[in-house]
């Protein structure tokens, strides 16, 4: 396996890759990423006296696509009954926690950590592990679990659309979850919501969690048809210029240069076939603008052709 510093790796095809059990390996890493894309390298940071690592680790791609394809279709699976987490390492350097954080009760007991988080990152982007509470002894779900957002709009579309709907035939209960220092206190209170907001404006929050920004450069865009069509329209030229492809109002066309007249009149339709080309067939006529053929279908100033007489015998094609 190949593991190369962090100063030496692509970022933006870069994942990170948490919560592993400990008998996950490069090499596992390595193959069950290799399913989303050509792998470059992986590298599990280890402890220098175990040599065990330390539970996460990173995941080089050859291209950003294979990255955010992994991102998509590797996290929250399980790897020896435990969700992993797979994210971009370049939006990992910095995780805010704006407080939207949601719990989700009455789970029936067959839903899992992929199920869930297939089921709420419909409503925007879940920045941590889902979590699922589960039974230490055999593994089994208590009927609730945690979701953490990137933004209260996210969290409050989830609530708006999931609290008393079913999920594998049972009404889930969705709200925001207690603070663990609240003393009964719920996240997504105005305090965190304006801190949220200021954290955005400040872009202090993680890079998949602001807007996109504007493009100064683009492709041209179609013309505005709205109802200010008129007051968006571009200015007319000066006095005396033409506007692009035309001819000033008042003003003559420009005339041709000495030697040369004028252009002679086409009638409608495509005018007289050009000189040369034979008649059309015996029982077909001439296009729809094209003059009759003349006698004996050639063109004017032709010398006439043999006698009808001269075509017999040895002569006869």
């Amino acid at each position: 396996m190949s593991a190369a510093r962090a100063g030496d790796r692509n970022q933006d095809a870069t994942v990170y890759v948490g919560n592993l059990p400990e008998s996950v390996t490069d090499a596992l890493v390595w193959e069950l990423m290799l399913q989303a894309g050509p792998v470059v390298s992986v590298h599990l940071p280890k402890d220098r006296i175990s040599m065990s690592h330390q539970g996460y680790g990173f995941c080089e791609f050859a291209g950003e696509e294979d990255a955010d394809y992994a991102c998509k279709i590797m996290n929250q699976i399980k790897l020896y009954g435990k969700p992993i987490r797979v994210n971009k390492a370049s939006s990992d350097r910095k995780q805010v926690d704006v407080g939207a954080n949601l719990f989700v009760g009455n789970l029936d007991p067959n839903v899992d950590e992929r199920l869930l988080y297939d089921t709420f990152s419909a409503f925007g982007t879940i920045t941590t592990t889902v979590k699922i509470a589960r039974d230490p002894t055999d593994g089994s779900s208590k009927g609730y679990g945690f979701i953490s957002y990137a933004d209260f709009e996210s969290s409050d579309a989830a609530i708006e659309a999931m609290n008393d709907a079913y999920l594998m035939n049972k009404a889930v209960s969705v709200q925001y979850a207690l603070k663990k220092d609240g003393k009964g206190e719920r996240h997504g209170t105005p305090a965190e919501r304006l801190l949220a907001s200021q954290a955005k404006k400040n872009n202090a929050l993680p890079a998949h969690a602001r807007p996109p920004p504007m493009m100064g450069m683009g492709p041209p865009q179609m013309a505005y048809q709205g109802a200010f069509a008129g007051a968006l329209a571009p200015p007319p030229p000066p006095p005396g210029f033409a506007p692009m492809g035309g001819v000033a109002p008042g003003m003559a066309p420009p005339m041709p240069p000495p030697g040369f007249g004028p252009p002679p009149a086409v009638p409608a339709g495509f005018g007289a076939p050009p000189q040369g080309f034979p008649a059309p067939p015996p029982g077909f006529a001439p296009p729809p603008g094209f003059a009759p053929p003349q006698q004996g279908g050639f063109p004017p100033g032709t010398p006439p052709g043999p006698p009808p007489s001269f075509l017999t015998g040895a002569n006869a094609i």
